[in-house]
This record gives C-alpha cells, sequence and structure tokens, in this order.
C-alpha cells in the first residue's frame, strides 16, 4: 500500500474520484486499496476526510451509473450474442432477468463489496432490464455503505487495530 500513497498525496480526492469512477463501471483498477490508503492518509491529516469520502461516494454512484448507461443500451445485444460463448443461453439470460427483478436491489448493493463484481453490477442491471428509479436507489446506499466501510473505517478503527495486534 505504500506505492500508492504519494499519487494519492499529490493528486488527492480528484485522483480517488476519477479511478473510483472508472473502477465503479468496469476498469480493473484497485478501488479498494486506494480508498484504505487514503483513509490513512487523512487520518495524518495529509488529506481532508469530509471531501475524500464526498468524492469517492460521488464517483462510484456516476461510475455504476455509467454502467449501467452502458448495459442498457448495447450489453443485452453483446450478452445475446456472445453469452452461449460463456454458457449464457437465452433461459439463463431468462433466469438472470427474473432474479434481478426479484433481488435487484440487495445484489447491487452487496456486489459494492466484491471485486469484479463491483466492476460489472452496473453493466449487468442496465442489460437485466433493472428498473432505473430501483437500481439508483440501491446504488447509492451500496455507495455509501462502501463508502463509509472502506473509507470512514480504517480513519476511524486504524488505532484500535494497532493496539490489538
Amino acid at each position: 500500500m505504500h506505492w500508492v500513497e504519494p499519487y494519492i498525496a499529490a493528486y488527492g480526492s480528484i485522483a480517488l474520484f476519477i479511478i473510483i469512477y472508472f473502477e465503479s463501471f468496469g476498469a480493473p483498477v484497485p478501488g479498494e486499496t486506494l480508498l484504505i490508503a487514503a483513509s490513512l492518509l487523512a487520518q495524518q491529516g495529509e488529506l481532508s476526510l469530509p471531501v475524500m469520502l464526498f468524492a469517492v461516494f460521488l464517483g462510484a454512484i456516476l461510475g455504476d451509473s455509467t454502467g449501467y448507461l452502458i448495459g442498457h443500451f448495447g450489453g443485452r445485444k453483446i450478452l445475446i450474442r456472445f453469452g452461449p460463448y460463456i454458457k449464457l443461453t437465452p433461459e439463463r439470460l431468462e433466469q438472470f432477468e427474473k432474479l434481478f427483478e426479484k433481488y435487484g436491489s440487495g445484489i447491487v448493493i452487496t456486489a459494492r463489496f466484491f471485486a469484479i463484481l463491483r466492476q460489472l453490477n452496473g453493466i449487468m442491471a442496465g442489460a437485466l432490464k433493472m428498473h432505473w428509479l430501483k437500481f439508483v436507489s440501491a446504488n447509492i446506499i451500496g455507495a455509501a455503505l462502501w463508502t463509509l466501510v472502506w473509507g470512514a473505517g480504517p480513519y476511524y478503527f486504524s488505532a484500535l487495530f494497532k493496539r490489538l495486534l
């Protein structure tokens, strides 16, 4: 994590916003690692915690929303065309749609906490026809929880963990 700190210290919350934005709609970047490093830098006074948390929260919401739009306007065609190569038959696609219809909000909220799922959840929600308002509300809740756990958590609990270790 030490290799990340100079970049975050140099470019601050704007860099975090950009990185989390791109990670949230599919780019394979280490969002959680950067967020933890930023939280620890904020604890040392090198970043403003509220500004950092807001930048991350906003980047997460906008990134996932961009992913949703990509999935909504083009993802379905790609799933239908290339799905059979990964054993995603039309029947399975229909099952996934029903799953998202029933549990979509919970999936979007919890996917935020798992790498790869975090990068794909917006795209998949859009491609699987999840209702936009359900997606937005779940996206906001998931982004808020994720930002607080990985952004504020290390800030407030790192001293406790040091004492325990």
